[in-house]
């Protein structure tokens, strides 16, 4: 519903998020006739806490995003921004009401947060997709419900041992080096930062993807205090796989996301097992 609290909802050195975004034509006349495109409060998994005093969501619990329209689904179909992987950084600029917020210095939950909320207000709840099971392999039409995806705000672990800085970095102690790792919560311009890397490495790796490394060193802010590079260079290089697991854990705890997870039955083997919700290409595309 439109103004209404959708359900669903810097880091260190996050920029105030007053960067330049992409200028827009706010003030189209419809002639003869005009009408207010509605908007809907997303809540923030961040509850605004990661981003700095001057960032225009510093402890904001929602953002406004309008409704999705034409030029968003020509954005999303435009072979030319799909292939430059920028389409959907496009949309979430677009929806953001408030101009002065640049989308690629959002938190990554944040940005999850906006597209589920901009895709139900704009097809409903009901997303069907094509899922393989993963006992028996059969692939199958499966329906989710987008409005049952929950909003987890990140958190200081005692049981891991994460250590909470209050700015967007923690602190964990890896199990078998001893090694204190201070980790950093990702961006949309980290995400885009680590998508052209792996670009850039295709066919540079012999058929090996390095997904791991690449994301710890995303990640990685400090060794035992030590920012350097070739000091994070070393840990991503040595660190056993235990810790290299520890560690991707512990980030996964402590970021704030929108957790998209069903319990899936398989129809042809009745295998059953909670799911990761897939976001395919045609998330923005249901049937009709």
């Amino acid at each position: 519903m439109s103004r209404n609290r959708d359900r669903l909802g810097g880091t260190q050195d996050i920029n105030t998020g007053a960067g330049t975004p992409p200028t827009q034509n706010t003030n189209d006349q419809g002639g003869s006739f005009s009408f207010v495109v509605p908007t809907t409060f997303v809540e923030l998994p961040s509850r605004g806490k990661y981003y700095v005093e001057t960032h225009p969501l510093h402890n904001a619990d929602t953002i406004e995003i309008k409704h999705m329209t034409a030029k968003e689904e020509d954005i999303l179909t435009s072979r030319a921004l799909l292939k430059k992987g920028v389409a959907l950084d496009r949309v979430i600029q677009n929806l953001i009401v408030d101009k002065s917020i640049n989308a690629d210095y959002l938190l990554t939950g944040d940005r999850n947060a906006i597209v589920i909320a901009a895709r139900i207000a704009a097809y409903g709840a009901e997303y069907e997709t094509k899922v393989a099971c993963p006992a028996c392999d059969a692939t199958q039409e499966y329906s989710f419900n987008l409005i049952e995806a929950k909003s987890h705000e990140g958190e200081a672990s005692d049981n891991l041992e994460v250590v909470d800085h209050g700015d967007g970095t923690f602190e964990v102690e890896l199990p078998m080096t001893k090694v204190n790792v201070t980790f950093k919560l990702l961006t949309g311009m980290d995400e885009k930062r680590v998508i052209e890397y792996a670009t850039s490495r295709k066919g540079k790796t012999k058929g090996v993807e390095n997904n791991v490394t690449t994301q710890l060193a995303s990640i990685i802010v400090a060794v035992n205090g030590d920012s350097s590079g070739a000091a994070r260079k070393y840990l991503i290089e040595n660190m056993p796989s235990m810790d290299s697991r520890h560690l991707r854990f512990a980030h996964r705890v402590a970021t704030p996301n929108v957790e998209l997870a069903e319990t899936f039955t398989c129809a042809e083997c009745d295998f059953t097992q909670e799911m990761e919700v897939p976001l395919t290409a045609d998330f923005f595309w249901p049937k009709r």
